[in-house]
């Protein structure tokens, strides 16, 4: 609007604009916000990990029977007493109640989870569930970190090799290799190790290759505590190795087919540059980055382990705390243990997420168009 006062002749003066202190900023830091990639990505980790939690829980309690049921029924079978007397003796150990509604069990365990309480054992009164978890854990980190890391080192080796030397004797018998190898599962490649170089060839005795370590040692860091670790070690990451190490190598040989198809690698082969630096230099290290963010996934992976392979080799990790944790009906173990796999595999994921948008960043365009 124009000023009133304005002299004949002049141009009109118009009115200064509100002050921007007048609108509410924070419209615009959270239009800031939600525009950011990391916080989309991290918010969608967030409901995903809701989803799975609220999903695990009522999936659970679905099963036929329950934690007292299976525990009335083996005590009656095993000390021979009446049915009232083996129902009072499990109020008595279990602090669960079966007849509790569902829906305020869901809400009561979620409040909790929210104060990082995972709550106790069902069947063992007394143990926080995250101290179950914190015994278990270690040795899954343990067994498949060390079998990831060498199945991707030697995978990622050969896939180079193998797409350096494409067409030759080594590539057809690798590919062919890793083909077979990659299209087996985890718990075939154990009950293989088990039976032919256990039954079979005798490489091995089986019962003393059972648990995390020799008994009567005591944990430590000795040299003969570790010694121990690492040969109990040897059967799950030699299983891990074999099931895994053939995806590494066909995934990291297409990579580098395509990689030595660029440009760059044209005129690095016209300057004169030696093969060693131009695979080194050029054709591995951009080859690799697809593959790093497939280990930054895998390795969410590495936490949920392998429930079979663990039970078959009696390996003391989260996947054989499962299975017992399944047998007897455990659902707060269960559960601790659904959410720490998840959260696993979701933090990997994010990370995942944002390490691609760092080294890509049209993978952000969706940011950038709602601006």
């Amino acid at each position: 609007m124009a000023s009133i006062d304005a002299k004949p002749g002049a141009l009109p003066v118009q009115d200064e604009p509100a002050s921007d202190g007048a609108r509410p900023r924070w419209r615009d830091v959270l239009r800031r916000v939600w525009r950011s990639y990391t916080f989309r990505v991290t918010l969608n980790g967030i409901i995903t990990l809701w989803a799975v939690t609220t999903f695990t829980f009522f999936l659970i309690r679905l099963m036929p029977s329950n934690p007292v049921d299976i525990y009335v029924d083996r005590v009656m079978q095993q000390q021979n007493i009446p049915y009232e007397m083996a129902v009072n003796m499990a109020a008595g150990l279990f602090d669960y109640n079966p007849d509790a509604p569902i829906v305020e069990q869901y809400f009561d365990y979620m409040f909790d989870l929210l104060r990082g309480d995972m709550g106790q054992s069902i069947t063992s009164s007394g143990t926080p569930v995250l101290d179950q978890l914190m015994r278990f854990l270690p040795w899954t980190l343990f067994s498949i970190g060390i079998a990831l890391l060498t199945s991707f080192t030697f995978g990622i080796l050969l896939g180079v090799a193998m797409a350096y030397w494409r067409g030759s004797i080594f590539d057809n018998v690798m590919t062919g290799l890793a083909s077979v190898l990659s299209g087996v599962p985890d718990y075939v490649y154990a009950l293989l190790i088990l039976t032919v170089g256990g039954l079979q060839l005798e490489l091995f005795e089986i019962g003393s290759m059972r648990g995390a370590y020799d008994q009567g040692l005591t944990p430590g860091f000795t040299p003969r505590f570790i010694i121990s670790m690492i040969q109990h070690a040897m059967l799950p990451v030699l299983t891990y190795v074999l099931a895994t190490i053939g995806v590494w190598m066909l995934s990291m040989k297409s990579s580098t087919l395509s990689t030595l198809g660029e440009d760059y690698i044209t005129v690095a082969k016209a300057r004169g540059l030696s093969e060693r630096r131009i695979l080194t230099a050029y054709v591995g290290r951009n080859a690799m980055l697809p593959l790093v963010t497939r280990l930054a996934i895998s390795i969410g992976f590495v936490v949920s382990g392998s429930v079979i392979v663990e039970r078959m080799f009696q390996y003391p990790g989260l996947g054989n705390a499962l299975i017992t944790a399944v047998e007897r009906r455990d659902y707060t173990t269960m559960q601790g243990i659904f959410i720490v796999t998840s959260m696993a595999v979701v933090i990997s994921n994010i990370l995942a997420d944002l390490m691609m948008g760092w080294l890509d960043p049209r993978v952000q365009l969706g940011e950038e168009s709602t601006e």
